[in-house]
C-alpha cells in the first residue's frame, strides 16, 4: 500500500521535520506515522482507536513492524484479574519491544499511565519445542508460576491438565490448546488438539513460547513480603494466606502494591532515541484525569457483593496503594518527566489547531462520506480519473473489491484488483486493494485520491471491532456434573438421590458402581441404596423438574404408576403432533435450487469468520430449503451467537430463486435495526427490501403492501403488522420468526395454518418451553448454536440493592472506556425523574429517554441517535429487551430488578458484551423492602448463570421455576414434575416414533442389559484421575449405539490418555457384547456357578437339540425362559487364570452367536 503513495513522502517529511505541535485530519493519521524514522510510541485516546491505529499502520508496513500493548481492562484496585490473553499479549509486547523486534508501538492513554509489575522477561517466558529435555515435574512448577491453572480437562486459555506422561495446556495466544507428549524427560511430540472433543489436530514442528497468563508471579521473594502485609493489616490475611500458598486467585492484582517490588512504565522498556506522538491530545489530558478519578470513585463504591452465591462476601477493595504509596494511575506529567529523563522527543498530533503555533497539514483532506449513494461516489470517481488522479480504493472484504470493480466495470473505468506488495506499474487505471485503512482522504496538489468502502456506505466503523475469529468449538464432551446430593431420574427405579461414584472388588474382579438413594422400604428403617454399574449408565439421567421431588422406594409402585399416566398422555399429545407435523410433510413445498454465485459472494463479505455450529446451521438450513416439502427448524443460539447472519443468508437464498421472504419481529425497534443490518449486506445486489411498522407513514404502508401484492419487493421485515388479513403476498417461499419467544402460540399457528406450504424459520435465544419441547420431541428440527464468537467474555453480573455510589462509579468506568450504558427503569411515569438524578449523579452526561408510549418517529430518534454514539445512557424501559444490538454499550443497570421474569432478565443482559469489552451487569433491587422467594430465585438463577451460552440453561430453569405448565395441554404438567424432564422428552421421542412407524409397545424402548462376568473391565483411576471425567466416559460408554461409536471412543481414549490398560480394554469388549446381546434382545447375561445364565431365551426344539450335541450338560428351563450353558469342562478349567481372561468373553460371544442368532433369524424367516 505504502508504494501506491510514495508521491507523498516527501511532502509529508518536510511536514514532520518542522519543530512544534502538529495537526492533521485523523484519515491520514497512519500515512503521517509510517513515514516517520522508527522507532516510535503512538499513544491514543482508548483502546479501540489504538486497535484501529494499529491496523491501518499494518496495512502499510507489514505486521511484523506493528506491536499493539493493551492496557488491562480491568481497574488497578478492582478485585479482578485481567484476562490471561490480555496479560499474555502484554508480554509478547514488551519482549519486542525489549528486543527491538517492532518500528511501531501502540498504546492507548490507559496503558500508558498503568504500572508495570517488574517481571524478569527472560525467566517468565516458557520455549517448548519437540526433542527438548525437561522434566515433566519442572514443567508443572513452571506453569503454576506463570499463572496457569491445573484443572482436569483443558476448556479455557490458561489451563493445564496432566495425565501419564500427557501435558494438555492453552497457552492464551493460541488458537487452540496443545498437547505435549513427554518420553521419560523428553519432549517427543507436540500437537494442537480441539477443545470441542479433545482430539488432536496437526503436529507442531516449530518452537512454542508459553507467556504468562497472569502478571503477578509469585516467588518466594512475594511470599516473605506477603507475610509481611498480613501482619501489617490482618483484615485481607484470606487473601495474604493464598498468595504465601502460591495459590493464584481471582482479583490478587489488586494486592500487587503491597507485594511487588517495583512497577515501571512503559517508557522504561523504549528503545533509545524513540520519538513519542500524543494523538489528540486534548482528551489524553481529559483521559488520565478521568482515569485517576474513576479509579478513586471504585475505592469508595462499596460492592454489596459480586454475584449472589453464599460462600462470596465480597468487601470494599483494598487501597495498598494509598496506605503504600504506589501501584495506582500514573500522572500524565509524571509520564513527561519521564521522557524527559530518556531524552524522548515528545510531540502531540492533534485534530484541531489550539493555538496559533501549531502546523496544519495543508495538502491532504478527509473524504466526505457518501451515506451509500453508490451512483455519487462513481461518478466522481469518473470525474477524478478524468482529471489524470491516481484513485486508489480500499476494503477489508475480498467480495466488496470485487463487486465495486464489476460496479468500476459496468461504468467503462479502467480497474484492477492488488496485492499488497505488487508494484503498479501504469497510474492510468484506478487501483483496488484490501486492507483495514478506515476512511480515505485527497490531496489535490498532488492528484492523489484514496477512498474507502467506509466512505461510500457511511458506515461507523465500530462494526470490525466484532471481526475476531471465532473459536472452534462445540460442547462434545460435556462431562456429567454430578454433585452429591443431586437428584436422578433411573428409568426402572424412579427419582433418587446421587450419593458417590465407588469402586468394589469381589473375588479379585473390581469394578465402578453409582451409589443412589432411594426411599426406605419401610417406614423407619435406613434408606435404600441402589448400586448401579457404570456400564448401564444411559439408564440415568439428571432430574429437571419441580424443586425437591419425593424419593421413589425400589420396587415400588408409584414409579411404574407415574411411568404409565405419563405415557398414556403423551399417547395423545403425540398423535396431536404427528397430526400438525403429517400435514406439513405430506404438503408440497418448494425446492429451492442449489447456491449461485451470487450466495458464495454474499458469504464471502461476512465480516466474520463462521463458528464451527454457525456455519453447521447455515448447512442444514440450506439442506432443508432445497427439499421438496417444506422447512421447519428452530434456531437456539444465545443472545448476539450469530443468528441474524443465519437468516440474511436464508433469505437471500429464498430471493435467488424468485420467491418472496417474510421476517417476523416483535418490536419496531428490531424491525429498523434488521433494516440496517440487511440493508448493508445486501448493498449492491438488486434486492428489494421493505420494513413495515408503526414507524411507516399511511402512504408508505400503502406502497409496501402493494409491493408485497404485486412482487415488486423482495423482502419484507415487520412486526405483527404482517399478520393483519389485508396483506396478500405475489409468491411466499420462506418465512422467519426472530426472537420466537416473544410471539404468542395463536399468531404462530396463523402463520402456519394460512401457509403450510412455507418454509419457516424461527430464532430465539431463551426458547418456551413449548418450543423447548415440540424441537426436543422432533416436531420440529432443531439447530443449536452454542459457540460463542472468540474474545467474547462472560458478562460480570452484580446483583445488591441500590446504592448511588455504585451506580455513579459503574456509568464512571464505562464513559473511561468511550462506551455507553442502558439504564432500564420499567416505570414511564417516573422515568423522568430518574433522568434528574442521574444527571446529578453524574454532571454533563447526555442521557436519551426511551419508552413505548413515545411518538414513534421520537422514538426511533433517540434509538439511532443512541446508535450514532450522540447520547452516553439510554434511560429506557424493557423495550430493548429484544435484539437491539449496540456493541459500544457495555453496561447494563437495571433498576427494581425484583420485578422481571427470567428470560427478560436474561434476554436484558444479553444486550451488553457484545464486542471484546469486558461487559457489566448491575441488577438493582431497593434496599428499604424486602423481595419476594420468587424473585430471589430468578434473580440467584440470572447470577449463578453468567456463562457464555447460558441461554438454555436459564430456559430450562425457566421450566422448572414456572413449573414445565401446558406444554401442549392442560392436563400433563404434572407428568414432568413425576418423571423429570429428561425422561419426558425422552418418552415423547418414543411415542412420536412409535406414531410414525405405526407401531406400538407398552414396554419401554430402552431396555436394560446386565452383563455380570468375571472379568476386571473399568476405567482405573490412576489412568483418569478426575471423576467427573470418569463419569463422562462411562456415560458416552453406555450410550453408544453400535461398534463404530466405540471404536471412536477407543482411539479418544488413546489420543487423551495414553495406552489403555487392560481393565479399559475389557471395558470397551464388554460394552461391544452388551450391544450385540441387546440385539438379540437379551436381558441378563451372567455367570453362575460353572454356568453362563442367558434370559430370557425361547428356544425351539432344533436348537434345544444343537444345545444338547454342542454344550452337553446344559440347562433350558422353557417355562422361566432361562437358559443355562455348561461351559467347557477342561482340566481344572475353571481354577485356572483364564476365567479372567478375555478367552470368557470371546466364549460368550461365540455362544450367542451359534445358539441364540440363528433362532432369532429363523423366527424373522
Amino acid at each position: 500500500m505504502k508504494n501506491l503513495l510514495s508521491l507523498l513522502s516527501a511532502p509529508i517529511n518536510n511536514y514532520l521535520n518542522q519543530p512544534g505541535d502538529l495537526v492533521a485530519p485523523a484519515a491520514a493519521h497512519s500515512l503521517i506515522f509510517t513515514n516517520l524514522k522508527p522507532p516510535v510510541l503512538l499513544v491514543t485516546t482508548s483502546t479501540r482507536a489504538a486497535q484501529e491505529l494499529a491496523n491501518e499502520i499494518i496495512a502499510f508496513e507489514g505486521f511484523d513492524s506493528v506491536v499493539n500493548f493493551p492496557a488491562w481492562e480491568t481497574l488497578p484496585h478492582e478485585r479482578l484479574s485481567p484476562k490471561s490473553d490480555t496479560v499474555t499479549m502484554r508480554f509478547k509486547a514488551l519482549n519486542k519491544i525489549k528486543n527491538q523486534e517492532c518500528k511501531f508501538i501502540i498504546c492507548s492513554i490507559r496503558a500508558l499511565l498503568q504500572p508495570i509489575i517488574d517481571n524478569d522477561l527472560a525467566k517468565s517466558q516458557i520455549k517448548v519445542y519437540k526433542g527438548a529435555t525437561m522434566a515433566m515435574a519442572d514443567l508443572i512448577t513452571k506453569l503454576s508460576e506463570l499463572g496457569f491453572t491445573r484443572s482436569d480437562l483443558v476448556e479455557r486459555r490458561g489451563d493445564f491438565a496432566v495425565r501419564g506422561g500427557i501435558l494438555d495446556l492453552f497457552p492464551a495466544d493460541q488458537e487452540h490448546p496443545i498437547r505435549i507428549d513427554f518420553f521419560g524427560d523428553e519432549i517427543d511430540e507436540i500437537s494442537y488438539f480441539t477443545v470441542s472433543d479433545q482430539r488432536s489436530l496437526e503436529k507442531i514442528p516449530t518452537k512454542i513460547i508459553i507467556y504468562p497468563c497472569r502478571e503477578l508471579l509469585i516467588d518466594e521473594r512475594m511470599k516473605e513480603k506477603a507475610k509481611k502485609l498480613a501482619e501489617k493489616f490482618p483484615q485481607i490475611s484470606q487473601y495474604t494466606d493464598k498468595l504465601i500458598a502460591g495459590i493464584t486467585f481471582e482479583g490478587m492484582e489488586s494486592l500487587a502494591a503491597g507485594v511487588v517490588d517495583d512497577f515501571k512504565s512503559i517508557l522504561d522498556y523504549l528503545p533509545v532515541g524513540c520519538q513519542i506522538f500524543l494523538i489528540d491530545e486534548p482528551r489524553i489530558k481529559s483521559r488520565a484525569k478521568d482515569l485517576i478519578k474513576t479509579n478513586a470513585e471504585f475505592l469508595s463504591a462499596t460492592w454489596s457483593n459480586l454475584a449472589w452465591s453464599q460462600e462470596t462476601e465480597i468487601e470494599t477493595p483494598i487501597d495498598l496503594s494509598k496506605e503504600l504509596g504506589k501501584g495506582g494511575f500514573y500522572e500524565l506529567d509524571q509520564i513527561k518527566e519521564l521522557a524527559d529523563k530518556y531524552h524522548f522527543n515528545l510531540r502531540k498530533l492533534n485534530l484541531y489547531a489550539s493555538n496559533p503555533d501549531d502546523i496544519a497539514l495543508d495538502f491532504l483532506v478527509e473524504l466526505t462520506t457518501y451515506g451509500n449513494k453508490y451512483e455519487v461516489a462513481v461518478d466522481d470517481i469518473k470525474q477524478w480519473h478524468s482529471d489524470k488522479y491516481q484513485v486508489i480504493f480500499t476494503s477489508s472484504a475480498n467480495g466488496t473489491l470485487k463487486r465495486f470493480s464489476e460496479l468500476l466495470s459496468s461504468a467503462d473505468l479502467p480497474n484492477q484488483i492488488i496485492s499488497s506488495d505488487q508494484v503498479v506499474k501504469s497510474g492510468q487505471l484506478i487501483t483496488l486493494i484490501r486492507s483495514d485503512i478506515k476512511h480515505g482522504f485527497i490531496s489535490e496538489e498532488f492528484k492523489i485520491v484514496v477512498i474507502t468502502d467506509k466512505d461510500i456506505s457511511g458506515q461507523r466503523s465500530a462494526d470490525k471491532d466484532l471481526a475476531r475469529l471465532p473459536s472452534r468449538r462445540k460442547k462434545a464432551i460435556d462431562p456429567l456434573q454430578l454433585k452429591a446430593g443431586e437428584y436422578v431420574v433411573h428409568e426402572q427405579h424412579g427419582v433418587g438421590k446421587y450419593l458417590e461414584l465407588i469402586t468394589r472388588s469381589i473375588g479379585g474382579i473390581s469394578r465402578e458402581y453409582l451409589v443412589i438413594e432411594y426411599a426406605a422400604s419401610k417406614r423407619g428403617l435406613p434408606a435404600d441404596k441402589l448400586f448401579v454399574p457404570t456400564d448401564t449408565l444411559e439408564q440415568v439421567t439428571k432430574y429437571v423438574g419441580g424443586e425437591a421431588p419425593a424419593l421413589h422406594r425400589i420396587g415400588g409402585a408409584d414409579w411404574q404408576n407415574s411411568k404409565r399416566r405419563a405415557r398414556k398422555a403423551i399417547k395423545q399429545i403425540a398423535a396431536e403432533l404427528i397430526r400438525l407435523y403429517a400435514a406439513r410433510m405430506s404438503s408440497p413445498g418448494f425446492a429451492f435450487s442449489a447456491d449461485t454465485t451470487w450466495q458464495k459472494e454474499l458469504e464471502d463479505n461476512f465480516a466474520f469468520v463462521e463458528t464451527i455450529d454457525q456455519q453447521a446451521t447455515i448447512d442444514e438450513v440450506k439442506r432443508d430449503m432445497e427439499k421438496p416439502n417444506p422447512m421447519d427448524r428452530i434456531v437456539c443460539g444465545d443472545v448476539g451467537y450469530g443468528k441474524t447472519e443465519i437468516a440474511v443468508r436464508a433469505a437471500f437464498k429464498a430471493v435467488q430463486d424468485g420467491k418472496q421472504v417474510a421476517i417476523l419481529v416483535p418490536t419496531t425497534l428490531l424491525v429498523q435495526q434488521h433494516f440496517n443490518t440487511f440493508s448493508n449486506r445486501y448493498s449492491g445486489f438488486p434486492v428489494r427490501l421493505a420494513a413495515l411498522s408503526r414507524f411507516n407513514t399511511p402512504s408508505e404502508g400503502k406502497e409496501i403492501i402493494a409491493g408485497l401484492k404485486s412482487g415488486a419487493v423482495d423482502v419484507v421485515i415487520g412486526t405483527h403488522r404482517l399478520l393483519s388479513k389485508d396483506i396478500e403476498f405475489a409468491d411466499l417461499g420462506l418465512l422467519v420468526v426472530d426472537e420466537e419467544q416473544r410471539f404468542g402460540v395463536e399468531h404462530k399457528e396463523e402463520l402456519k395454518k394460512a401457509r403450510t406450504n412455507v418454509d419457516v424459520l424461527a430464532m430465539s435465544a431463551t426458547p418456551i418451553p413449548r418450543t423447548l419441547e415440540m424441537a426436543i420431541t422432533g416436531i420440529r428440527e432443531m439447530s443449536n448454536i452454542t459457540t460463542p464468537p472468540e474474545e467474547r467474555h462472560p458478562v460480570l453480573t452484580y446483583v445488591g440493592p441500590y446504592d448511588e455510589k455504585q451506580v455513579s462509579a459503574a456509568i464512571h468506568r464505562e464513559l473511561l472506556r468511550d462506551g455507553q450504558i442502558f439504564f432500564i427503569h420499567n416505570r414511564v411515569e417516573s422515568i423522568e425523574a430518574v433522568s434528574e438524578r442521574i444527571k446529578k449523579l453524574v454532571p454533563g452526561i447526555k442521557i436519551g429517554i426511551a419508552h413505548g408510549q413515545m411518538n414513534e418517529r421520537v422514538l426511533e430518534d433517540v434509538i439511532l441517535s443512541f446508535w450514532n454514539r450522540e447520547f452516553d445512557l439510554l434511560l429506557c424501559t424493557t423495550i430493548i429487551e429484544s435484539g437491539i444490538d449496540i456493541p459500544n454499550a457495555n453496561t447494563l443497570i437495571v433498576d427494581r430488578s425484583d420485578l422481571f421474569g427470567l428470560s427478560q432478565l436474561h434476554q436484558l443482559r444479553g444486550r451488553v458484551g457484545r464486542s471484546r469489552e469486558r461487559a457489566y451487569a448491575y441488577f438493582l433491587y431497593p434496599s428499604e423492602q424486602p423481595i419476594t422467594e420468587l424473585a430471589h430465585d430468578r434473580l440467584t438463577t440470572i447470577a449463578t448463570n453468567t456463562d457464555l451460552g447460558a441461554g438454555m440453561q436459564v430456559a430450562l430453569k425457566d421450566l422448572e421455576i414456572r413449573g414445565a405448565g401446558n406444554l401442549l395441554g392442560g392436563e400433563q404438567s404434572g407428568h414432568i414434575a413425576e418423571v423429570g424432564f429428561d425422561l419426558y422428552m425422552r418418552m415423547v421421542a418414543d411415542a412420536v416414533d412409535e406414531f410414525k412407524t405405526g407401531y406400538f409397545d407398552e414396554k419401554p424402548k430402552n431396555n436394560e442389559c446386565k452383563v455380570e462376568l468375571p472379568i476386571n473391565a473399568h476405567l482405573p483411576v490412576e489412568y483418569i484421575e478426575s471423576e467427573r471425567l470418569r463419569l463422562d466416559l462411562y456415560r458416552r460408554i453406555a450410550d453408544a449405539h453400535d461398534d463404530m461409536a466405540l471404536s471412536e471412543i477407543n482411539s479418544e481414549l488413546i489420543d487423551r490418555f495414553g495406552t489403555l490398560p487392560d481393565p479399559t480394554k475389557e471395558l470397551l469388549s464388554v460394552a461391544s457384547l452388551r450391544l450385540f446381546a441387546k440385539t438379540l434382545g437379551l436381558r441378563d447375561i451372567a455367570i453362575s456357578g460353572k454356568n453362563l445364565r442367558l434370559a430370557p431365551v425361547s428356544l425351539p426344539e432344533s436348537a434345544q437339540l444343537r444345545l444338547a450335541r454342542l454344550y452337553p450338560g446344559s440347562i433350558y428351563k422353557n417355562a422361566s425362559q432361562i437358559l443355562l450353558v455348561a461351559r467347557p469342562g477342561g482340566p481344572n478349567w475353571i481354577e485356572s487364570a483364564s476365567v479372567g481372561n478375555t478367552s470368557l468373553l470371546a466364549w460368550v460371544e461365540e455362544v450367542l452367536r451359534t445358539l441364540i442368532q440363528p433362532t432369532l433369524k429363523s423366527k424373522s424367516e
